[in-house]
């Protein structure tokens, strides 16, 4: 008798995974063959389990084809991407947030942009983040823990969907799934009997039940991220308030960068592409250049 459900935590060869029916996730033990498949067993992948001998451990016995994957942090079947960014303490790193976006981006996800602790930095410049991210056309979020700042907007964001929090170490990131889900941290007895055994600190991905529905992956932060899979040519489409522009460029495969006539570039002049984003583009557009260069020498 075989089960569908989906994966909410790893741990080398043993997940637990969240059956479809209902109920507990269950513990279970990938076959060999499973372990040993390309791509491997990520959080968030759809499978089918079954029963182990006497009932006690299930076997993970097939990983469903996957809609979405995102190698950093490593999640699957996603509906979006939370990229969350503090505004103070520490400032905010606006090359990580684009960095993170164009992999959202590269990979087909949608992305809501959220900024934390909004009760420690001037209101002026927290807006003025805001702004910019709508403006290039993101759901962006100014947020507080603390003083319960967004969190109604962001769970409505959440609600229905599987979503993934990304961002860098002491952004907030466990701090706001608190405020999302409160309870979270007090109540460390059903967080383990859910998804495994409960951790304060952030050491590994796992995907979280909330009560406004769908589910949430708190994930490790970091502070350095690889975009140079992605090929200078192909930037510009992850850079979501260029698109519509980039048909109008006078050369067909205009990157924006030296061409005469280029639609991008008189945005940025006219204030319609903000400048910093422009300008964090063509730094990554160097970076990925550099990269080609090296893997064809």
């Amino acid at each position: 008798m075989y089960d569908t459900g989906v994966v909410v935590r790893l741990t080398g060869g043993i997940c637990w995974v969240l059956p479809d029916a209902g109920g507990e996730a269950v513990r279970c033990a990938a076959r060999g063959n499973v372990r040993k498949r390309a791509g491997g067993v990520a959080v968030g992948d759809r499978v089918r389990i079954s029963s182990g001998p006497g009932g006690e451990e299930c076997v993970l016995e097939e990983v469903l084809p996957r809609q979405t994957y995102l190698t950093r942090p490593q999640v699957a079947n996603l509906d979006q991407a939370i990229v969350v960014m503090s505004v103070a303490q520490p400032e905010p790193n606006l090359h990580l947030l684009d960095r993170l976006l164009v992999l959202v981006e590269h990979s087909g996800l949608d992305a809501v942009v959220c900024f934390t602790k909004a009760d420690l930095s001037f209101p002026q410049e927290a807006e003025r983040l805001v702004d910019s991210y709508s403006l290039a056309g993101y759901k962006a979020i100014l947020t507080s823990a603390r003083a319960r700042l967004g969190i109604g907007m962001l769970s409505e964001a959440l609600a229905g969907k599987t979503s993934v929090f990304a961002g860098p170490s002491g952004a907030g990131k466990s701090a706001l799934l608190n405020a999302v889900q409160p309870g979270h941290n007090l109540a460390e007895g059903e967080l383990s009997a859910r998804i495994g055994r409960g951790r304060h600190t952030t050491r590994e991905v796992r995907l979280i039940p909330l009560d406004v529905g769908g589910l949430v992956a708190d994930t490790p932060g970091f502070s350095v991220l690889d975009i140079e899979s992605i090929r200078p040519c192909d930037l510009a489409g992850a850079f979501r308030e260029m698109r519509e522009y980039t048909r109008e460029c006078r050369f067909v495969g205009c990157v924006h960068d030296a061409e005469p006539e280029c639609a991008v570039k008189q945005a940025v002049q006219e204030g319609k592409i903000d400048k910093g984003r422009y300008q964090r583009y063509l730094t990554f557009l160097g970076e990925l250049r550099e990269a080609e260069k090296r893997q064809y020498k």
